[in-house]
């Protein structure tokens, strides 16, 4: 079969299933099973494809019928211009977070923390833009950390990233110029309205803290103060309804230059703090 017509046939079967955005899903998933770079597909469409290829395409399809998200079946998903790898075990790195990334880069730093790391995407996106840094990225799950390491090689920034099992801040030490994270924040009365993909596909420990989704900014605030350095900067993730309240909860705690921050569709998505006091130690702590 040539690929051009395996393609035809699997969009309408990707339609039946309800699945967004189906030809796009198609053409990436096509790709996959050919060993090449999407961007490619098309100088492919005529070539026939292999038994084996005609197998993993069709394994692919099922797969995103029962809706798994497509960079779960590649294994890889780009985020900040950089390819990292996905399993079922960590969060599929969305473009939104890129938000967070774009303002830890807008000013130096040295020395930064990443909670809650998953794939590692935050952490060394962050790293790929501020050569000079180092930093560490937690995470309470053992084989989200494994995927995280997988990607500290693959960018080749071992000599930079540390990786600890941490449920918060409880196996940290030492001080960081910069606190990243991106927590799970989904409410628990929220949790089946989600896309299958997410709810259905991705771990419920990084997507919802239960209740009011809002403990983990409760248990960030508490302890970030005790890890930044005078006028260190913490950034975090907030679902898009949540600026008003995640902010509140920093200014109560006494840090300064409280800002909510929209991605590129205009909702909220950052909100960014700083500790109060002099900057003299220059992440050198």
């Amino acid at each position: 079969m040539k690929a051009q017509d395996a393609l035809r046939r699997a969009i309408p079967q990707l339609q039946g299933a309800e699945v967004e955005d189906a030809a796009r899903d198609a053409r990436v998933l096509l790709a996959h099973a050919l060993g090449i770079g999407h961007d490619r597909l098309t100088l492919k469409l005529q070539d026939e494809m292999t038994a084996a290829q005609e197998a993993l395409y069709g394994e692919a399809l099922a797969a995103r019928m029962a809706r798994q998200p497509v960079a779960q079946i590649t294994g890889r998903r780009l985020f900040w211009g950089l390819s990292f790898r996905v399993t079922r075990d960590t969060l599929d790195p969305r473009p939104e977070t890129e938000t967070l990334v774009a303002e830890a880069l807008s000013q130096p730093f040295v020395k930064i923390l990443d909670l809650g790391t998953g794939t590692g995407c935050i952490l060394l996106s962050c790293l790929k833009g501020m050569p000079m840094a180092r930093g560490v990225g937690t995470d309470i799950s053992d084989a989200a950390l494994q995927v995280a390491i997988g990607n500290t090689r693959d960018l080749g920034l071992e000599a930079r990233a540390r990786f600890r099992k941490s449920d918060w801040f409880a196996g940290v030490t030492g001080s960081f110029d910069l606190i990243v994270s991106n927590p799970p924040y989904i409410a628990a009365n929220e949790m089946e309205s989600l896309a299958p993909e997410v709810r259905d596909w991705e771990p419920q420990l990084a997507l919802t803290p239960g209740g009011d989704g809002l403990e983990a900014y409760r248990t960030i605030v508490r302890g970030a103060g005790a890890r930044l350095m005078p006028g260190g900067r913490v950034l975090v993730e907030i679902g898009p309804t949540q600026g008003r309240a995640v902010r509140g909860l920093f200014t109560a705690a006494g840090f300064g230059d409280v800002r909510v921050l929209p991605d590129l569709d205009g909702r909220d998505r950052v909100v960014a703090a700083v500790k109060p006091g002099p900057t003299d130690s220059c992440g050198c702590a």
